[in-house]
């Protein structure tokens, strides 16, 4: 899946002299953590929560926005932390130049950046026009949604589709060795013999498991190569 299948589309926008006071009402309104800053169709900054939480700060018996010590060494706030929070219109309060995403970015590399960058959105693109918006919020529901349409393997299935499903996702990821390990699955039980580097990819094959339909139970007597080594 792409960024196309999950984005909102279309998106609420604010413009650069949209006031501080109708944003958040915008926000409380629509039920959105965030809003891009669009001029003349394109993105040229977006405004969220935190941004407007940066702004009260400011109001009277707002907390201090900077350690104890740095307002000590600096008695009055850097210009943009002040512009930010006395801020009374969206081009003095937004982020400028968001990260933002093309509607072909798969949701694995939407949720790299997503936590790369600590933040809850990315704007959709196309050239600078904004076509869509992409949140965390989003890519939780796709994932149940992909959850509740995999049906390629029901409870009934046998051990042979489950094992066929659980060694081609093992087979994907560098900590599995078919050298080390084996693994058989018995009445939907899996099973896992052979050795383990340590209790991560223990943990990791085991989770792998969980994973595929139909599997009641997961069973690891690999011995840990720690444990080997003492033993020799």
């Amino acid at each position: 899946m792409n960024a196309q299948d999950v984005m909102t589309s279309p998106v609420f926008t604010i413009a650069p002299d949209t006031p501080v006071r109708d944003i958040s009402a915008l926000l409380l309104a629509r039920h959105i953590s965030g809003v891009p800053v669009v001029e003349q169709g394109d993105v040229v900054g977006i405004v969220s929560k935190s941004d407007l939480l940066h702004r009260y700060e400011a109001e009277p018996g707002g907390a201090p926005s900077r350690p104890w010590w740095q307002r000590w060494v600096q008695r009055t706030a850097p210009p943009r932390d002040y512009v930010r929070s006395h801020a009374l219109r969206a081009a003095d309060l937004m982020t400028r130049e968001p990260v933002s995403i093309t509607e072909d970015l798969s949701l694995a590399r939407v949720a790299q950046l997503l936590t790369a960058y600590r933040i809850q959105r990315l704007p959709v693109v196309r050239g600078r026009r904004l076509v869509g918006i992409v949140t965390s919020g989003d890519l939780v529901k796709a994932l149940l949604r992909r959850a509740d349409a995999d049906t390629s393997c029901t409870d009934a299935c046998d051990d042979t589709q489950i094992l066929a499903r659980l060694v081609a996702e093992l087979e994907r990821q560098t900590w599995w060795s078919r050298a080390w390990s084996h693994v058989s699955v018995e009445d939907g039980i899996v099973m896992y013999h052979g050795m383990v580097g340590n209790e991560a990819e223990r943990d990791a094959a085991r989770v792998a498991a969980e994973g595929i339909t139909g599997v009641r139970g997961v069973v690891d007597e690999r011995l840990c190569t720690i444990e080997w080594q003492t033993m020799v």
